[in-house]
């Protein structure tokens, strides 16, 4: 079998020496990580990805986290506790970029694990295709999601979540609710730009 566009061939694949330019010596836990001294080859430090964030629409990827009961229906969703740049707390989502080279599924792997910590145990989609998909524009008004920063296009997904969370990264808490509690509508209408419409989105979409 040819490889993919974005497969890194095992050593026993029979065109495994093909020579492949640039990502020769690329591995798939340099683009996790971060390679060395540096980013891996097509990459964009800082400085450039705010400058394409103002000049193009960037892919992202934006996850509701729920806990299922044992017949695998939704009974609580999570959310993110976060510190603006203004120094106000948020109340948002699992989103993040997907990186160049980096396939949804591990998009979505790699922003949960970046969120909840590594012991989250996400069980993520069999199927790709988003419940929905959030257009966020940087001016107020063109759609229902608004993101100051840039023009994101959002996949989104319905995550369940099995595991211990923690706050990592940024995130200064993990806070889940019952969809069936009296507090659920203050719950959800905390997330802002859109957020909370993502949520009651994902709700319809699995019949909560």
């Amino acid at each position: 079998m040819p490889v993919m566009n974005d497969e890194v061939p095992d050593d026993d694949d029979f065109d495994a020496g093909r020579q492949r330019g640039e990502f020769d010596r690329i591995t798939p836990e340099d683009f996790i990580r971060g390679a060395g001294g540096g980013n891996p080859p097509g990459w964009l430090s800082g400085e450039r990805i705010d400058q394409v964030r103002g000049e193009m629409p960037v892919p992202y990827i934006e996850v509701v986290p729920v806990r299922c009961d044992q017949l695998g229906r939704v009974t609580e969703v999570g959310s993110l506790l976060r510190v603006r740049e203004n120094g106000s707390v948020e109340r948002t989502l699992i989103t993040g970029r997907i990186l160049f080279h980096e396939t949804i599924r591990e998009a979505l792997a790699r922003n949960i694990g970046k969120d909840l910590g590594e012991l989250a145990l996400p069980t993520l989609p069999v199927d790709l295709t988003p419940f929905t998909v959030a257009e966020f524009f940087p001016t107020p008004g063109i759609s229902e999601f608004y993101d100051p920063r840039q023009h994101a296009i959002a996949l989104c997904y319905v995550v369940q979540i099995s595991g211990d969370c923690k706050p990592v990264d940024s995130t200064l808490d993990v806070e889940w609710c019952g969809v069936e509690s009296d507090r659920f509508d203050t719950f959800i209408g905390q997330m802002a730009d859109g957020h909370d419409r993502i949520v009651r989105r994902a709700l319809a979409w699995v019949g909560a």
